[in-house]
């Protein structure tokens, strides 16, 4: 087992690290000194190695049952006990999981099995990569890697610390996945062969959601997870909807990349690169890029010796949301995305026809209230960078058509919202009732108001009564 020390350099970032976290450090010693020994583990042992932020601490602790683990902690504060009989306590106020070495049978209601004697390595083994496989002593400083975790980190290799253990959590398959777009390290052949074979059912989509939306937030190309999955030949059977685009050819002057599978994945990784308000419309965007050409499926046809896929946007509808419902439960975060998809087109189309500003404002309503025209024009911007002929990565040119676009919008005024309905019920209450028949007057006023450009009150007022 190797068992190195931290480098100064490291041992001081880790030292303000602890630092920044009340009473960690008193806690650590109140370990050892009681016969204990407190080891950071996981995913922030890889990510100091990697000169990654450190976001979550999990700190595991050896030689102590957890009624002693709670007594020390308990002179630090409340004590949340939830997780304790799976050997899991928190300090209320602190973000970090005190946990002991346990085993845990196979299956999604394991049997879990304490062992606070657990040799460091069978402990480590129960990990799913040997990346994580990892622990750092917060007294000595020792890094404990009993499966050569940090050469594999080196080498950018992603390993299983125990095939056999590996496949009893299938969470684990999706975890490598997303994995594999966040860092861009490889599996080496035997969790590729492990991973192709493995049992994935009894998962549910909220689990699965969640690494797929590690997948998409956190890496710069997200593509590498869902190309792995075709690679281990497993794309067809979790996400057909994408698998089928790979035998769906467009038409070369316009699409250089090839298929239609090629152009989504390099999208996907064109709408990482674009900065967003927050993670949510991050990831509507990129949910957006994966998915807003499914319907070119069942659309594609050579007409007139071209390869075209007319109404694609519309087609794609249903589809693109058989695919989301499969992968997240956000019911808002589908209805937005089916939106985008639905009309993904008309930044291009709109330029080029030379629309008029009351089209554009008729876009941004049918838009509203799930998205705006600037998250429309972020997703054209993607699905026009992702036409790299050589294949792989996306373009990363200016789109000046989409800079037209965003110009028409931003003169139109409903770049970011639609245009305020000028008339409302309360205008019009004396003469029809609260009701179906109000709600077409209204309707019909703000018809009147996008299209003329009218926005005095009581001439659309004169102007829908009389209708």
């Amino acid at each position: 087992m190797q068992i190195t020390t931290l480098s100064s350099e490291l041992q001081k970032k880790l030292i303000a690290i602890v630092k920044s976290y009340p009473h960690v450090a008193n806690i650590v010693h109140s370990i050892h000194a009681d016969g204990g020994r407190a080891l950071l583990v996981g995913g922030a042992v890889r990510d100091l190695l990697l000169d990654l932020p450190l976001k979550d601490l999990d700190i595991e602790v050896h030689g102590l049952s957890v009624d002693a683990l709670e007594a020390i902690l308990k002179n630090f504060g409340n004590v949340s006990t939830v997780g304790k009989s799976f050997g899991v306590l928190r300090l209320h106020g602190l973000d970090i999981d005190w946990s002991l070495p346990r085993a845990d049978s196979a299956g999604r209601k394991p049997q879990v099995t304490i062992d606070q004697n657990m040799p460091l390595k069978d402990a480590f083994r129960r990990r799913d990569a040997t990346m994580n496989a990892m622990g750092i002593d917060l007294v000595t400083y020792q890094l404990v890697d009993p499966f050569n975790g940090q050469k594999d980190i080196q080498q950018k290799l992603l390993r299983a610390p125990d095939a056999a253990l590996f496949v009893e959590d299938p969470l684990r398959f999706y975890r490598i996945m997303q994995f594999i777009g966040r860092f861009g390290f490889k599996p080496d052949a035997q969790l590729n062969t492990v991973c192709a074979t493995m049992n994935l059912e009894n998962i549910s989509t909220e689990r699965i959601a969640d690494e797929f939306e590690k997948l998409l937030l956190k890496s710069k190309q997200p593509s590498l997870g869902i190309r792995w999955l075709d690679e281990i030949g497993r794309l067809k059977e979790l996400l057909p909807e994408l698998y089928v685009l790979k035998n769906t050819e467009q038409e070369l002057a316009w699409h250089p990349e090839g298929d239609v599978f090629e152009h989504s994945m390099q999208a996907l990784d064109a709408a990482a690169a674009i900065e967003c308000e927050n993670n949510e419309q991050r990831l509507i965007l990129l949910y957006t890029a994966l998915c807003h050409d499914v319907g070119k499926a069942v659309t594609t046809a050579i007409i007139d010796g071209r390869i075209t896929s007319r109404l694609h946007e519309v087609k794609g509808v249903p589809i693109a949301k058989n695919l989301l419902q499969r992968m997240t439960k956000k019911v808002d975060l589908i209805d937005t995305v089916l939106k985008l998809v639905r009309y993904h087109m008309a930044p291009g189309m709109y330029v080029q026809g030379g629309a008029r500003l009351s089209t554009y404002k008729k876009l941004a309503d049918n838009l509203a209230p799930h998205t705006n025209l600037k998250m429309l024009a972020n997703l054209a911007y993607a699905d026009i960078r992702g036409r790299n002929p050589a294949r792989g990565t996306p373009l990363t040119d200016d789109i000046p058509i989409i800079d037209q676009f965003i110009a028409k919008a931003n003169e139109a005024q409903v770049l970011y919202a639609k245009e305020a309905p000028v008339l409302q019920g309360r205008d019009v209450i004396e003469y029809i009732k609260p009701g179906p028949e109000m709600g077409k007057l209204l309707a019909s006023a703000y018809e009147i108001q996008l299209e003329e450009g009218i926005k005095d009150k009581d001439e659309l007022k004169k102007r829908v009564l009389k209708r």
